[in-house]
């Protein structure tokens, strides 16, 4: 397993698929930052509140210089249909074979109900437009995280 990327580091550079036939690079490329929530699973109940509370900021991270996408394991299918029930407003990006998930060390081990299995640790990361990380989240309770997020991207230099 990657050791997990902190504040400060360079952003893992990874190339995913995204929504609307898009093609996500991180670190940015355009010149803007991105905020790059990962999340377990389309059309779950705290997945389904985390993306429609960022998709409500969206346009006060834009006009703060800052994109918004999210990434889980689930295909282009799965995350085009809950874009489409949910009325999301960014773009979803899919981490099929985990690769975004080990880079960034959200991969681990999960346990409910005493059962124990590999899972995605609900995190968010704020990577400025030189693909520096300015800020994380790991363990993310989902009420009022994605203003938390809006906050310090305020308080950061783009």
């Amino acid at each position: 397993m990657t050791a997990a990327v902190d504040t400060g580091m360079k952003a893992p550079a990874l190339t995913l698929e995204a929504t609307g036939d898009q093609t996500l690079s991180i670190p940015p490329q355009n010149g803007r930052g991105l905020v790059v929530f990962f999340y377990p699973k389309d059309n779950t109940p705290g997945c389904t509140t985390e993306a429609k509370a960022f998709s409500a900021l969206k346009d006060a991270f834009d006009k703060a210089g800052y994109d918004i996408v999210g990434i889980s394991r689930d295909g282009m299918k799965a995350h085009e249909n809950f874009i489409a029930k949910q009325d999301l407003t960014i773009p979803l990006a899919s981490d099929k074979e985990g690769e975004a998930c080990e880079a960034f060390g959200v991969w681990k081990e999960k346990n409910m109900y005493g059962r124990k299995f590999m899972g995605i640790e609900r995190s968010t990361f704020l990577i400025d437009a030189d693909g520096i990380i300015q800020g994380v989240w790991r363990k993310v309770r989902v009420k009022g995280h994605a203003e938390a997020v809006l906050e310090q991207v305020e308080n950061t230099e783009s």
